[in-house]
Protein backbone atom coordinates (compact mmCIF):
# COMPACT_ATOMS: atom_id res chain seq x y z
CA UNK A 1 0.00 0.00 0.00
CA UNK A 2 1.29 3.31 -0.67
CA UNK A 3 1.84 5.78 2.81
CA UNK A 4 3.61 9.00 3.67
CA UNK A 5 6.30 7.96 6.52
CA UNK A 6 8.03 10.09 8.71
CA UNK A 7 12.09 9.39 8.41
CA UNK A 8 13.75 11.62 10.70
CA UNK A 9 13.89 15.16 12.35
CA UNK A 10 13.29 17.88 9.06
CA UNK A 11 11.72 21.51 9.30
CA UNK A 12 8.38 21.58 7.66
CA UNK A 13 8.53 24.07 4.92
CA UNK A 14 8.62 25.09 1.09
CA UNK A 15 11.24 22.78 -0.38
CA UNK A 16 12.09 20.53 2.35
CA UNK A 17 11.06 16.44 1.77
CA UNK A 18 10.33 16.27 5.06
CA UNK A 19 7.81 13.07 4.50
CA UNK A 20 8.34 10.19 1.93
CA UNK A 21 5.04 8.72 -0.06
CA UNK A 22 6.61 5.17 -0.09
CA UNK A 23 5.21 1.04 -0.57
CA UNK A 24 5.17 -0.94 2.54
CA UNK A 25 3.41 -3.70 3.64
CA UNK A 26 -0.51 -3.78 4.16
CA UNK A 27 -1.26 -4.06 8.10
CA UNK A 28 -1.73 -7.70 9.45
CA UNK A 29 -4.27 -7.66 12.21
CA UNK A 30 -4.74 -9.65 14.94
CA UNK A 31 -7.94 -11.47 16.85
CA UNK A 32 -8.83 -8.70 18.46
CA UNK A 33 -8.18 -5.32 15.70
CA UNK A 34 -10.24 -4.25 12.97
CA UNK A 35 -8.62 -3.20 9.16
CA UNK A 36 -9.80 -0.23 7.53
CA UNK A 37 -9.68 1.41 4.39
CA UNK A 38 -8.99 4.74 5.03
CA UNK A 39 -11.38 7.30 3.74
CA UNK A 40 -9.83 10.13 5.08
CA UNK A 41 -7.15 11.19 7.63
CA UNK A 42 -7.10 14.63 9.21
CA UNK A 43 -4.40 16.86 9.97
CA UNK A 44 -2.97 17.83 12.81
CA UNK A 45 0.03 20.15 14.64
CA UNK A 46 1.27 17.67 16.30
CA UNK A 47 2.05 15.85 13.18
CA UNK A 48 4.28 19.22 12.85
CA UNK A 49 5.64 18.49 16.44
CA UNK A 50 6.55 15.10 15.43
CA UNK A 51 8.25 16.05 11.89
CA UNK A 52 10.44 18.54 13.65
CA UNK A 53 11.03 16.58 16.61
CA UNK A 54 9.28 18.54 19.74
CA UNK A 55 7.04 15.14 20.09
CA UNK A 56 9.71 12.82 18.76
CA UNK A 57 7.59 8.99 17.03
CA UNK A 58 8.86 6.07 18.79
CA UNK A 59 10.48 4.67 15.84
CA UNK A 60 11.24 5.40 12.33
CA UNK A 61 9.95 5.05 9.72
CA UNK A 62 6.73 6.08 11.40
CA UNK A 63 3.06 6.48 9.43
CA UNK A 64 1.26 9.84 11.17
CA UNK A 65 -2.02 10.55 11.28
CA UNK A 66 -4.31 10.28 13.94
CA UNK A 67 -8.02 11.45 12.47
CA UNK A 68 -8.85 8.38 10.77
CA UNK A 69 -11.85 7.64 8.92
CA UNK A 70 -12.84 4.43 7.14
CA UNK A 71 -14.50 1.21 5.98
CA UNK A 72 -13.57 -1.96 7.75
CA UNK A 73 -12.68 -4.38 5.34
CA UNK A 74 -11.47 -7.16 8.09
CA UNK A 75 -12.07 -7.74 10.98
CA UNK A 76 -9.74 -10.09 14.11
CA UNK A 77 -11.25 -13.62 15.23
CA UNK A 78 -12.92 -12.81 18.73
CA UNK A 79 -13.60 -8.54 17.33
CA UNK A 80 -17.93 -8.46 18.17
CA UNK A 81 -18.32 -4.65 17.73
CA UNK A 82 -17.58 -4.58 14.20
CA UNK A 83 -18.11 -6.11 10.91
CA UNK A 84 -16.82 -6.06 7.14
CA UNK A 85 -18.76 -3.00 5.45
CA UNK A 86 -18.94 -1.15 8.61
CA UNK A 87 -17.83 3.17 8.61
CA UNK A 88 -15.56 3.32 11.86
CA UNK A 89 -12.57 5.94 12.91
CA UNK A 90 -9.99 5.94 15.35
CA UNK A 91 -8.34 8.89 17.23
CA UNK A 92 -4.86 9.78 18.79
CA UNK A 93 -5.58 6.70 21.54
CA UNK A 94 -3.89 3.85 19.79
CA UNK A 95 -3.65 1.56 22.79
CA UNK A 96 -3.57 1.58 26.68
CA UNK A 97 -2.34 -1.60 29.26
CA UNK A 98 -6.08 -1.84 30.81
CA UNK A 99 -4.43 -3.06 33.90
CA UNK A 100 -2.84 -0.21 35.53
CA UNK A 101 -4.79 2.20 38.24
CA UNK A 102 -5.71 5.16 35.82
CA UNK A 103 -6.82 2.88 33.29
CA UNK A 104 -9.18 1.22 35.87
CA UNK A 105 -10.22 4.17 36.49
CA UNK A 106 -11.09 5.72 33.11
CA UNK A 107 -7.64 7.55 32.63
CA UNK A 108 -6.26 5.22 30.56
CA UNK A 109 -4.76 8.73 28.79
CA UNK A 110 -2.13 9.23 31.94
CA UNK A 111 -1.36 5.19 31.62
CA UNK A 112 2.23 4.39 31.33
CA UNK A 113 1.97 1.97 28.46
CA UNK A 114 0.08 4.93 26.43
CA UNK A 115 0.40 4.41 22.77
CA UNK A 116 -0.47 7.64 19.96
CA UNK A 117 -1.78 6.92 16.66
CA UNK A 118 0.71 7.76 14.26
CA UNK A 119 3.16 8.53 17.16
CA UNK A 120 4.07 5.51 18.58
CA UNK A 121 1.74 2.92 16.06
CA UNK A 122 1.49 3.38 12.73
CA UNK A 123 -1.55 5.85 11.49
CA UNK A 124 -3.50 7.05 8.91
CA UNK A 125 -1.72 8.77 5.64
CA UNK A 126 -2.02 5.43 4.22
CA UNK A 127 -4.16 3.54 2.20
CA UNK A 128 -4.74 0.75 4.84
CA UNK A 129 -5.18 1.20 9.07
CA UNK A 130 -5.11 -1.46 11.46
CA UNK A 131 -6.36 -0.75 15.55
CA UNK A 132 -7.73 -2.65 18.29
CA UNK A 133 -11.74 -2.67 18.17
CA UNK A 134 -11.58 -1.16 21.78
CA UNK A 135 -10.02 1.78 20.48
CA UNK A 136 -12.14 2.12 17.13
CA UNK A 137 -15.46 4.34 16.96
CA UNK A 138 -18.89 3.43 14.90
CA UNK A 139 -19.89 6.27 12.50
CA UNK A 140 -22.94 7.00 10.69
CA UNK A 141 -22.87 7.05 7.02
CA UNK A 142 -25.31 10.03 7.19
CA UNK A 143 -22.01 12.10 7.77
CA UNK A 144 -19.46 12.77 5.42
CA UNK A 145 -15.45 11.78 6.22
CA UNK A 146 -14.15 15.10 5.56
CA UNK A 147 -16.53 16.30 8.50
CA UNK A 148 -16.13 13.20 10.59
CA UNK A 149 -12.18 12.95 10.59
CA UNK A 150 -11.43 16.38 12.37
CA UNK A 151 -13.86 15.47 15.54
CA UNK A 152 -11.52 12.63 16.04
CA UNK A 153 -8.70 14.99 17.57
CA UNK A 154 -9.68 18.67 17.61
CA UNK A 155 -13.02 17.93 18.54
CA UNK A 156 -12.41 14.89 21.00
CA UNK A 157 -9.20 16.77 22.59
CA UNK A 158 -10.94 20.06 22.55
CA UNK A 159 -14.30 18.28 24.52
CA UNK A 160 -11.87 16.98 26.93
CA UNK A 161 -10.40 20.51 27.42
CA UNK A 162 -13.62 21.64 28.03
CA UNK A 163 -14.44 18.85 30.40
CA UNK A 164 -11.22 20.28 32.20
CA UNK A 165 -12.54 23.63 32.12
CA UNK A 166 -15.47 22.98 34.26
CA UNK A 167 -17.22 25.39 32.72
CA UNK A 168 -20.54 26.01 33.50
CA UNK A 169 -23.85 27.56 32.16
CA UNK A 170 -23.17 31.38 32.29
CA UNK A 171 -20.01 31.66 33.02
CA UNK A 172 -17.52 33.17 31.02
CA UNK A 173 -14.42 31.22 29.09
CA UNK A 174 -12.00 32.77 27.34
CA UNK A 175 -10.52 30.94 24.12
CA UNK A 176 -6.85 31.27 23.60
CA UNK A 177 -5.88 30.87 19.73
CA UNK A 178 -8.95 30.06 17.02
CA UNK A 179 -7.47 27.06 14.98
CA UNK A 180 -8.93 23.86 14.32
CA UNK A 181 -9.87 23.00 18.03
CA UNK A 182 -10.68 26.47 19.41
CA UNK A 183 -13.15 27.02 16.97
CA UNK A 184 -14.81 23.52 17.42
CA UNK A 185 -14.61 24.01 21.21
CA UNK A 186 -17.01 27.35 20.43
CA UNK A 187 -19.38 25.22 18.87
CA UNK A 188 -19.67 22.83 21.68
CA UNK A 189 -19.97 25.72 24.29
CA UNK A 190 -22.92 27.20 22.18
CA UNK A 191 -24.89 24.05 22.10
CA UNK A 192 -23.89 22.86 25.82
CA UNK A 193 -23.90 25.90 27.35
CA UNK A 194 -26.36 28.96 25.06
CA UNK A 195 -25.80 31.34 28.05
CA UNK A 196 -21.74 31.44 28.26
CA UNK A 197 -20.14 34.46 26.84
CA UNK A 198 -16.75 33.15 24.53
CA UNK A 199 -13.89 35.75 24.50
CA UNK A 200 -11.85 34.86 22.21
CA UNK A 201 -7.91 36.21 22.17
CA UNK A 202 -5.87 35.46 18.50
CA UNK A 203 -2.96 37.03 17.62
CA UNK A 204 -4.25 36.80 13.60
CA UNK A 205 -5.93 38.84 11.95
CA UNK A 206 -7.75 35.52 10.10
CA UNK A 207 -8.47 34.93 13.81
CA UNK A 208 -10.19 37.51 14.90
CA UNK A 209 -11.57 37.46 11.50
CA UNK A 210 -13.66 33.95 12.23
CA UNK A 211 -14.20 34.66 15.85
CA UNK A 212 -16.36 37.67 15.11
CA UNK A 213 -18.16 35.88 12.26
CA UNK A 214 -18.79 33.10 15.15
CA UNK A 215 -20.47 35.57 17.10
CA UNK A 216 -17.76 35.90 20.25
CA UNK A 217 -18.99 37.99 22.94
CA UNK A 218 -15.30 39.79 22.34
CA UNK A 219 -12.47 39.07 20.35
CA UNK A 220 -9.01 40.59 20.65
CA UNK A 221 -5.31 40.17 21.06
CA UNK A 222 -3.81 38.56 23.89
CA UNK A 223 -2.81 42.12 25.21
CA UNK A 224 -6.03 43.67 25.49
CA UNK A 225 -7.54 43.24 28.29
CA UNK A 226 -11.40 41.88 27.73
CA UNK A 227 -14.28 43.21 29.32
CA UNK A 228 -15.19 41.24 32.42
CA UNK A 229 -12.96 38.71 34.97
CA UNK A 230 -13.09 35.27 32.77
CA UNK A 231 -13.89 32.28 34.65
CA UNK A 232 -11.73 29.52 32.57
CA UNK A 233 -9.50 29.91 29.42
CA UNK A 234 -8.66 27.17 26.92
CA UNK A 235 -5.15 27.60 25.47
CA UNK A 236 -4.94 25.91 21.85
CA UNK A 237 -1.57 28.24 20.87
CA UNK A 238 1.83 25.80 19.82
CA UNK A 239 3.83 28.57 22.04
CA UNK A 240 4.75 29.18 25.42
CA UNK A 241 3.93 32.91 26.03
CA UNK A 242 0.52 33.53 25.85
CA UNK A 243 -1.44 30.85 28.00
CA UNK A 244 0.81 32.43 31.15
CA UNK A 245 0.42 36.13 30.21
CA UNK A 246 -3.17 35.30 30.17
CA UNK A 247 -3.56 34.41 33.56
CA UNK A 248 -3.99 37.98 34.61
CA UNK A 249 -7.56 37.89 32.79
CA UNK A 250 -8.73 35.19 34.88
CA UNK A 251 -11.13 35.73 38.11
CA UNK A 252 -11.17 34.23 41.62
CA UNK A 253 -10.99 30.41 41.34
CA UNK A 254 -10.33 30.82 37.33
CA UNK A 255 -8.73 28.27 35.50
CA UNK A 256 -6.54 27.79 32.56
CA UNK A 257 -6.38 24.71 30.44
CA UNK A 258 -3.52 24.29 28.44
CA UNK A 259 -4.40 22.00 25.22
CA UNK A 260 -1.12 21.16 23.75
CA UNK A 261 1.11 17.72 23.67
CA UNK A 262 4.36 20.20 23.24
CA UNK A 263 5.24 24.15 23.16
CA UNK A 264 7.42 25.53 20.82
CA UNK A 265 10.68 27.71 22.01
CA UNK A 266 10.73 26.08 25.40
CA UNK A 267 13.85 28.07 26.20
CA UNK A 268 12.03 31.09 26.40
CA UNK A 269 9.97 29.58 29.39
CA UNK A 270 12.47 31.09 31.39
CA UNK A 271 12.00 34.56 30.10
CA UNK A 272 8.17 34.47 31.25
CA UNK A 273 7.14 37.01 34.26
CA UNK A 274 4.82 35.39 36.25
CA UNK A 275 3.43 37.48 39.29
CA UNK A 276 2.14 35.56 41.85
CA UNK A 277 -0.14 38.15 43.61
CA UNK A 278 -1.67 39.18 39.77
CA UNK A 279 -1.59 35.85 38.15
CA UNK A 280 -1.94 33.01 40.46
CA UNK A 281 -3.51 34.31 43.61
CA UNK A 282 -7.10 33.83 45.13
CA UNK A 283 -6.87 29.93 44.06
CA UNK A 284 -6.08 30.00 39.99
CA UNK A 285 -5.67 27.25 38.61
CA UNK A 286 -3.60 25.87 35.74
CA UNK A 287 -4.34 21.90 34.26
CA UNK A 288 -2.79 20.71 31.20
CA UNK A 289 -4.55 17.88 28.45
CA UNK A 290 -2.60 14.51 28.36
CA UNK A 291 -3.64 12.81 25.36
CA UNK A 292 -7.60 11.56 25.01
CA UNK A 293 -9.75 8.94 26.25
CA UNK A 294 -11.86 6.52 24.54
CA UNK A 295 -15.12 8.09 26.26
CA UNK A 296 -13.74 11.53 25.45
CA UNK A 297 -14.01 10.52 21.76
CA UNK A 298 -17.11 8.36 22.31
CA UNK A 299 -18.98 11.39 24.66
CA UNK A 300 -17.92 14.01 21.55
CA UNK A 301 -19.23 12.22 18.51
CA UNK A 302 -22.53 11.55 19.93
CA UNK A 303 -22.74 15.51 20.80
CA UNK A 304 -20.83 16.27 17.73
CA UNK A 305 -23.33 14.15 15.12
CA UNK A 306 -26.64 15.10 17.58
CA UNK A 307 -25.70 18.94 17.41
CA UNK A 308 -24.88 18.52 13.55
CA UNK A 309 -21.44 20.10 14.76
CA UNK A 310 -19.32 21.18 11.82
CA UNK A 311 -15.70 22.10 11.55
CA UNK A 312 -14.50 24.59 8.93
CA UNK A 313 -12.78 21.96 6.51
CA UNK A 314 -9.78 22.20 3.59
CA UNK A 315 -9.82 19.28 2.12
CA UNK A 316 -6.58 18.00 0.18
CA UNK A 317 -5.63 15.32 -2.14
CA UNK A 318 -3.41 12.44 -0.80
CA UNK A 319 -0.55 13.37 -2.90
CA UNK A 320 -0.59 16.92 -1.20
CA UNK A 321 -0.21 15.73 2.03
CA UNK A 322 2.88 17.87 2.33
CA UNK A 323 1.47 20.80 1.33
CA UNK A 324 -1.47 20.81 4.13
CA UNK A 325 1.15 20.70 6.54
CA UNK A 326 3.08 23.67 5.49
CA UNK A 327 -0.11 25.35 5.28
CA UNK A 328 -1.43 24.21 8.72
CA UNK A 329 1.38 26.08 9.66
CA UNK A 330 1.41 29.02 8.15
CA UNK A 331 -2.05 29.52 8.79
CA UNK A 332 -3.16 29.28 5.16
CA UNK A 333 -6.50 28.66 4.36
CA UNK A 334 -9.23 26.96 6.74
CA UNK A 335 -8.92 26.07 10.23
CA UNK A 336 -9.32 22.27 9.76
CA UNK A 337 -7.35 20.19 7.18
CA UNK A 338 -7.98 17.23 6.10
CA UNK A 339 -6.21 14.68 3.31
CA UNK A 340 -8.24 12.19 0.74
CA UNK A 341 -6.81 8.94 0.73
Amino acid sequence: MKAWVIFGVFEVREGENFLKLEEVEEPQIRDDEVLLKVEVCGVCHTEIDEIEGRAKPSFYPVIPGHQIVGKVVEVGRSVTKFKPGDRAGAGWIFSACGKCKFCKSGLENLCPEFKATGKDAHGGYAEYFKISENYAFKLPESVSAEVLAPLFCAGAIGYRSLKLSKVKDGDVLGLLGFGASGHIVFKIVRHLFPNTKIFVFSHSERGKKLAKEFGADWVGSIDEEPPEPIDAIIDTTPVWGPPFMCLRYLGPAGRLVINAIRKEDADKAKLLEISYERDLWMEKEIKTVANVTAKDIEEFLGIAIKANISPDVEVYDFKDTMRALIDLKLRRGKTAKVIVI
